[in-house]
């Protein structure tokens, strides 16, 4: 992988690959979220 991309070639690069993906609903991404949600195995976050 190139390192040496600027900030604007990264975002186009992102906005490519966004481009190919398929879309998705409104409930399709919160029944992603709760699934992640009651995937986790971690019960204590992690502080920062």
């Amino acid at each position: 992988m190139n390192c040496k991309l600027t900030f604007k070639e990264r975002a186009e690069l992102g906005m490519e690959i966004l481009a190919k993906q398929r879309p998705v609903t409104l409930e399709q991404a919160r029944a992603q979220a709760k699934r992640l949600k009651e995937a986790s195995t971690s019960k204590v976050k992690k502080e920062r």
